[in-house]
């Protein structure tokens, strides 16, 4: 029997005491995975990015100084309070309340990023969610996944079935795959019509 996907209760009660319920703000091994995160994006700038499941806004602020516009969310409204207000000097920021995959924003995106987000979703919310993200990320575009990957009594999966799915999946050409005892982070570009693979940095900039 598919597990359903995490309850929105299970969300609201983890930000009812604190503002931060995974302390991202504090710890130093969040902190660092996020400048790993930003660190491994392939393009020095984007146009348009999508940040789904943005908590607190602690790697929001990272990705805005690569991005000329930037769209994060959450399901918690105190969440997306607190995002908006640690990104209020950030004009190109927006930050909005969506419950994923049902709503959805419009337009395109040259890069999305989920982070510790897919493990809630059971199979067919998981699926939904890719096919619109895959369908919705512009030809170059980057996407990039990164999730803790221990067992969880809250997350139907870990980083590693997160990737072992994402390999699944047309469209995509995988860039980096980075894996520590604790997360998986991968990024993949979205091939074009003709399903070219993605090229390295280095080869972008002629130098193989």
């Amino acid at each position: 029997m598919t597990r359903p996907r995490t309850p929105a209760g299970y969300f609201d009660g983890m930000y009812r005491d604190t503002e931060d319920p995974w302390s991202l703000t504090r710890r130093w091994y969040e902190r660092r995975k996020y400048d790993l995160t930003v660190a491994s994006l392939p393009s020095p700038r984007y146009r348009r990015a999508f940040e789904p499941g943005c908590s607190v806004g602690e790697l929001t602020r990272r990705l805005a100084a690569r991005c000329d516009a930037l769209l994060a969310c959450d399901r918690v409204e105190a969440a997306v309070e607190t995002a908006r207000h640690r990104t209020r000097d950030l004009a190109h920021v927006e930050v909005r309340r969506m419950l994923l995959p049902e709503e959805w924003p419009e337009g395109s995106f040259d890069l999305i990023v989920l982070s510790e987000l897919l493990y809630y979703l059971d199979a067919t919310a998981l699926d939904q969610l890719l096919e619109r993200v895959v369908a919705v990320l512009e030809p170059g575009g980057t996407l990039v996944t990164v999730h803790w990957d221990h067992p969880v009594p809250e997350h139907l999966t870990t980083g590693a079935g997160i990737a072992r799915r994402l390999s699944t999946l047309p469209g995509l050409g995988l860039l980096v795959d980075h894996r520590e005892d604790d997360f998986v982070l991968q990024v993949h570009r979205r091939t074009g019509p003709d399903g070219e693979r993605p090229v390295s940095v280095a080869a972008g900039e002629g130098l193989v």
